[in-house]
C-alpha cells in the first residue's frame, strides 16, 4: 500500500542540528521511529510530527496538490467564488486592516493569505517585529492568534524556539490571489510629495510675488 510522502527541509541546518542534539541528549533510550519523527519535527520548528503533517497538508493545498505519492496527478484548481471574495474583502478597512476574525474556516484562510502578502519576502523577523507588522494590519489586537495560524498553515516558517520568523514563498490559491488583488485596488494612493530638489529650486528663484491684476506696462503684481 502506498503511503503519503512528506518532503522535509530545514532553512538553518545548524539550528536543526543543535535542536536535535539537545533532544537526543535528554533521551535515556534509543528513540523509536515515531519518537525520531517527533524530534525531527520539533527541531524544524513544529510542535510534533502530527503538527508537521498538518502544516504539509495546508502547504500542499496552497500549491494545488494533496500530499500524495509523487506519481499521483495534482487535482484541478477550485473555481473562484466571486461572492466569497467580495465578502472577505469587506472584512478589511480602506487601509487594508482586518477588522475582525471571521467564524468561517474558508474566510479565515483567505484573510491569512491577505496578511501573508503584506510580509516582505526573504526577510527574517524577530517575534516582536512580526507582531508589530501584524498589529499594523488588524484591529482586534490578537497578533498571537494570527502569528500562530500562519505558522500552523505553512504560510510562515519559525524556529523551534519561536524567536525568528520568515514568510514561506509559495503561490497562494486562486481565490486568495483574487482577494489580494481586490484589496490592492481599494488601497488609497500614496500622498503626493515634493522633492528636496524642487524646494531648493523654488527658493533660488526668490520669494513668491503677490498676485494682483496684471498691467501690460507695469508687470506682475501691479495694480492698475
Amino acid at each position: 500500500m502506498s503511503r503519503p510522502v512528506f518532503a522535509f527541509a530545514a532553512d538553518d541546518i545548524s539550528a536543526l542540528a543543535r535542536a536535535l542534539r539537545g533532544q537526543l541528549a535528554a533521551c535515556d533510550h534509543l528513540p523509536s521511529h515515531l519518537e525520531m519523527l517527533n524530534m525531527l519535527a520539533r527541531a524544524s520548528g513544529h510542535r510534533n510530527f502530527q503538527h508537521f503533517r498538518v502544516v504539509q497538508h495546508f502547504r500542499a493545498r496552497a500549491e494545488g496538490a494533496e500530499a500524495t505519492p509523487a506519481a499521483a496527478p495534482a487535482p484541478a484548481a477550485a473555481p473562484v467564488d466571486d461572492k466569497r471574495v467580495e465578502r472577505v474583502a469587506r472584512l478589511f478597512d480602506p487601509q487594508g486592516r482586518l477588522t475582525r476574525w471571521p467564524g468561517k474556516e474558508s474566510w479565515r484562510a483567505l484573510c491569512l493569505w491577505a496578511l501573508w502578502s503584506t510580509l516582505p519576502a526573504g526577510e527574517t523577523f524577530t517575534e516582536r517585529e512580526i507582531n508589530t507588522r501584524l498589529n499594523a494590519r488588524h484591529l482586534f489586537t490578537d497578533h498571537a492568534l494570527l502569528r500562530r495560524e500562519m505558522a500552523d498553515r505553512g504560510m510562515v516558517w519559525r524556529t523551534a524556539d519561536g524567536r525568528a520568523y520568515r514568510r514561506i514563498e509559495q503561490p497562494p490559491p486562486a481565490e486568495a490571489r483574487a482577494v489580494i488583488r481586490r484589496l490592492a485596488l481599494r488601497r488609497p494612493p500614496p500622498p503626493a510629495t515634493v522633492s528636496h530638489e524642487t524646494v531648493v529650486l523654488a527658493l533660488k528663484k526668490g520669494p513668491c510675488l503677490p498676485l494682483g491684476r496684471v498691467s501690460p506696462n507695469r508687470g506682475l503684481g501691479a495694480e492698475s
